[in-house]
Order: structure tokens, then C-alpha cells, then sequence
């Protein structure tokens, strides 16, 4: 996907990016490439394949859900996706990133100040840690390609308010891990409104976004230690 491309394909969603805002894609891009020549933050590097695979991949949560000053943690983030992109797109929203290695939250600190990103933190945290002192306090809690989903699911409903929403993108297997995980979603608090599949670039390339609203809270005994979680889901 060529950055005319990108650029186009968002416009047909309704989403207009300008001059501005494709520059510092343009930039994010560059600074992707750059840092990750001495840390490893993407096996994508060819710039088609980051615009379609990282940047545009990231935006289409927002072709089936509305953005707008949200609170948004976004765990496991790595390299920023979903949580940079959508905050290049509305930079309204308040973005917290939660990742467990202090090199990425380097790189993340250094592209926040290079893009004038403004309501941006990246913390170096487990969720379950972070969760302890920051429960229910998001309006969204997303994740991109950090777990199983009936794993996922206890990391990331204990930091959604009431209310909010859980948004996971995921890969060809989401109807198989929304089947494991749908019994935790529910004692997790949360209700399965959506999943949104789709392709990127061909029939080989599946997504899927699924949208889980936070009905009930949820219950003070999770989310439980992450060795717990991986072993016994929920």
C-alpha cells in the first residue's frame, strides 16, 4: 500500500488524513525503520507493508467504532499499533501504553516527542501490575497481536470502566478464541457486541476486530498473576 493508497483507502472509510497528519505518518515510518535496526520492534519493514499491515491495519477499528477524547490504554503495544496511528487520526484522545520491556518504552518516549504527540505515556508494567492501582479507569482498553483471547481478556477488562470497551485485533483464529474466551468475558464483566472480519491484502491476510462492552464490573479478585491466567483460563 503506497502512501497515496493509504491515504485514499481511509477516505473511502470517511476518514480524511491531511497534509499534516500524512507527514507524520510519513515520520512515525522513519522512526520505525530507524530504531528498529538496534532493537528488534517489527519483522515489517518494507514501507508498503508497514502502511498496510501496521498503519492501516491499525485504523480500521475505527471504521466500526467512533473515536473521539477517549481514555485509551493500549496494552502490549510494542511499536504503537493500534493505539499511535489512531491517535495521529484523533489527537483528542488520551493514549497510555503498557508494556512489560523498558526498550520499547524508550522508543515509544522518543517517537511521542518527535510526532508533538500531546496526552501520551508509555509505561513499563505488566497489565496484571498495572491493573492494581488503575482499575476501571479507561474508556478502552485495546490490544493488537499480544495473546490468546481468553488470556487477554483478564489483562485487559479489569482496566475498562463500566461502560467501556474492550477492543482486541485479531487474526484468522478469532472465532476459535471467542469461543474459548467467551465464559471469562462474561465473569470478566464484559458482553461480545461485534466481530468484525475482514481481509487486508488478499484472502491469505485475515482480520478480525471484536468490540466487547463492559457491562458489569468486574470482580475485585482479578485480574489474577500472569502465570495463573496463562495456565488456567478463565
Amino acid at each position: 500500500m503506497t502512501e497515496q493508497e493509504f491515504q485514499n483507502s481511509l477516505k473511502d472509510k470517511g476518514i480524511i488524513l491531511d497534509q499534516q497528519q500524512m507527514n507524520m505518518f510519513q515520520k512515525y515510518y522513519e522512526i520505525l525503520i530507524e530504531w528498529n535496526q538496534k532493537m528488534n520492534l517489527t519483522a515489517i519493514t518494507a514501507k508498503e507493508d508497514v502502511y498496510l499491515k501496521h498503519f492501516y491495519d491499525s485504523l480500521t477499528i475505527a471504521f466500526s467504532f467512533d473515536f473521539n477524547n477517549q481514555i485509551i490504554i493500549d496494552v502490549g503495544a510494542g511499536a504503537g499499533f493500534p493505539s499511535i496511528p489512531l491517535k495521529i487520526v484523533y489527537p483528542q484522545l488520551n493514549i497510555t501504553i503498557v508494556d512489560s520491556l523498558n526498550k520499547r518504552i524508550t522508543f515509544l518516549n522518543h517517537l511521542f516527542k518527535e510526532l508533538g504527540l500531546k496526552d501520551c505515556q508509555a509505561i513499563a508494567a505488566r497489565a496484571e501490575e498495572y491493573a492494581k492501582d488503575h482499575r476501571e479507569q479507561a474508556d478502552i482498553v485495546m490490544a493488537r497481536a499480544v495473546a490468546r483471547l481468553n488470556v487477554l481478556d483478564e489483562l485487559c477488562l479489569p482496566l475498562v470502566k463500566k461502560d467501556g470497551y474492550f477492543l482486541s485485533l485479531k487474526g484468522r483464529k478469532a472465532r476459535e478464541e471467542l469461543v474459548e474466551a467467551k465464559k471469562g468475558i462474561t465473569i470478566l464483566g464484559g458482553k461480545i457486541e461485534k466481530n468484525v472480519e475482514f481481509t487486508l491484502a488478499d484472502e491469505e491476510d485475515q482480520r478480525s476486530n471484536i468490540i466487547i462492552h463492559k457491562i458489569k464490573p468486574t470482580p475485585a479478585k482479578y485480574p489474577r498473576q500472569f502465570a495463573k491466567i496463562k495456565k488456567q483460563p478463565l
